[in-house]
């Protein structure tokens, strides 16, 4: 009898008591999920726990200041070993990136929740963002070096190419879509048109959702909440889960849980899903 896909699912909560509130437990009880990557958590653990419930192991890194970013690692696996450390020391990544290995069916797979900073052009917001993005681009090859099976996911904070922004044109020189940002991309996945890209070029890193969807438009994973963005599908995919090679070739499915209707969501996020073999 084949073993169940290991389900493991990404989402940006927006503070994650008001995402309960709202309906994230719902959705949490229909999905199977076997390893939950959340950012912006804005809670304790001890509320997390709550909220989450005993059938949870939970791994929690808050920001340092209170109320703001927060990643968390919810799993039916007790983590093995979790590390909080990113970048240099003066660099306070608090809040904002977390990996834990997790023993599946006899094999170890990495997973890191990760919060890029949104970032605002000409300031020093950028410069914050800019400091994370090389401390991520350190980061990845030693990622590859301690597990062949690995996922960086979450919210990323930065649209790659033009099918990832509805309207993109608007958008090239604001933070999140500024060509400085997406280089870091270039450098992970490799570049748009370039050999290899998302099969090994670059960084060596496979965008699971990109690879999966195929060269089309979206599929979006935040809309703002004002106006119609939601309505008319004026969204970004900003939500990524970055895969090894040897972790990508097994992906099974990939869905984005968008919600049915407006007042039905509870974030400005989406739930990114994807089903893994292990």
């Amino acid at each position: 009898m084949p073993t169940k896909p290991l389900r493991i699912a990404t989402i940006n909560t927006n503070g994650v008591r008001a995402a309960f509130r709202k309906g994230m437990g719902g959705w949490l009880d229909g999905r199977d999920v076997d390893i939950l990557a959340i950012q912006e958590v804005r809670a304790s653990t001890e509320e997390l726990e709550q909220l989450l419930g005993p059938d949870w192991d939970i791994v929690h890194d808050p920001a340092t200041a209170k109320g703001r970013a927060g990643v968390a690692i919810a799993s039916r696996h007790r983590a093995a070993i979790h590390r909080v450390e990113l970048g240099p020391s003066e660099f306070d990544s608090a809040g904002r990136w977390l990996e834990a290995d997790y023993e599946v069916n006899g094999t170890v797979v990495t997973v890191v929740s990760a919060y890029v900073h949104s970032g605002e052009a000409g300031t020093e917001k950028q410069v914050e963002k800019y400091k994370f993005l090389d401390a991520m681009e350190k980061r990845l090859p030693e990622l590859q070096k301690h597990n062949e099976l690995a996922v960086v996911m979450g919210d990323l904070n930065v649209g790659h190419r033009t099918l990832d922004i509805k309207n993109w044109k608007g958008n090239v020189k604001r933070a999140g879509f500024l060509p400085e940002e997406r280089a870091y991309f270039d450098r992970f996945v490799g570049a748009e048109g370039e050999p290899g890209y998302n099969d090994g070029a670059g960084l060596g890193w496979v965008d699971v959702g990109r690879k999966h969807a195929g060269d089309v438009d979206g599929p979006y994973t935040w809309w703002s909440w004002r106006g119609q963005a939601f309505d008319n599908d004026t969204g970004w995919r900003i939500d990524y889960q970055l895969a090894t090679p040897a972790l990508a070739a097994r992906v099974k499915d990939y869905a984005v849980d968008r919600a049915a209707a407006y007042d039905e969501r509870w974030s400005d996020h989406t739930p990114v899903v994807v089903d893994y073999a292990i």
